[in-house]
């Protein structure tokens, strides 16, 4: 009959709508918005659930606990040359250090072009000859850049927590290849089983070359994973080889973290 669908057609169509109703665009990957609340912008994918949040009047503070931990990885590296990203977010971590820390260059890996295209809305500066935001696969973005980077911060997270494929042992040994020769990696473990990440990542780089940490008033742990030596330095001069413009705003994690790593240079016999 000349006015009927075909069944497949139906079904596509049915699908492309539910896509809609979820929030999700025709590559079906989910479309986050923005939500101003309280003096703060919001960066979410459904209400219950908050991926970023900055202060309006401030995008350039680390507001949320863990990103500050995260940048605890200065203290084996505190001049990095390049820092990578997984994850943009709201760029809260991008935009301290495109701020705070002008002889670095930034590579920034976001799988989601719907989370690239707020980050106006989000105060992210534009590339430039120190910034490159990319669209791709973040396991595909690590693989391909051997010995890139002094630092990488991974923080990649959807709706449903952290993809599979930011999950295997694979990605972290890539993270690993990653990193330069004295290289040091921060990783959220906001997961039900972080044990099995931190398990991952001491595969990868040795039993004695990582550290996981606790977010003392969040439910969530940072692990740092590190290739060469620890420094032979005491918590006081660790914290002191971090330039000045980033020490001095981050008081509160700095100190605390160079001791953890004194403790565990001790414990480890390293």
């Amino acid at each position: 009959m000349s006015g009927a669908r075909d069944p497949s057609t139906r079904r596509g169509l049915f699908a492309g709508w539910l896509d809609r109703v979820r929030g999700r665009g025709p590559d079906g990957l989910r479309r986050p918005y923005v939500r101003h609340h309280d003096g703060f912008v919001s960066l979410q994918f459904v209400r219950a659930q908050t991926q970023s949040r900055m202060v309006a009047g401030d995008p350039g503070r680390l507001l949320v606990d863990y990103t500050r931990t995260m940048f605890g990885a200065l203290l084996w590296q505190p001049a990095p040359r390049v820092l990578g990203m997984v994850g943009l977010g709201g760029g809260s971590q991008l935009k301290f250090a495109h701020a705070h820390m002008p002889g670095t260059r930034i590579e920034v890996v976001e799988n989601n072009p719907h989370v690239v295209a707020l980050r106006q809305a989000f105060g992210v500066p534009d590339d430039d000859a120190r910034l490159a935001v990319i669209v791709d696969d973040g396991a595909r973005f690590v693989a391909a850049r051997r010995n890139a980077f002094d630092v990488l911060l991974v923080d990649g997270y959807d709706e449903h927590g952290i993809p599979a494929v930011l999950s295997t042992q694979a990605f972290y040994d890539h993270c690993r290849d990653s990193l330069g020769a004295d290289g040091v990696m921060a990783c959220n473990l906001y997961v039900r089983d972080p044990d099995t990440h931190v398990a991952k990542l001491r595969q990868a780089f040795g039993e004695a070359q990582v550290l996981a940490v606790d977010e003392p008033k969040m439910s969530n742990r940072v692990a740092f994973a590190w290739r060469g030596a620890l420094p032979a330095l005491d918590a006081e001069a660790l914290v002191a080889r971090v330039p000045e413009a980033v020490r001095t705003r981050l008081t509160d994690v700095l100190p605390r973290l160079a001791k953890r790593i004194v403790r565990h240079r001790t414990l480890s016999g390293i």
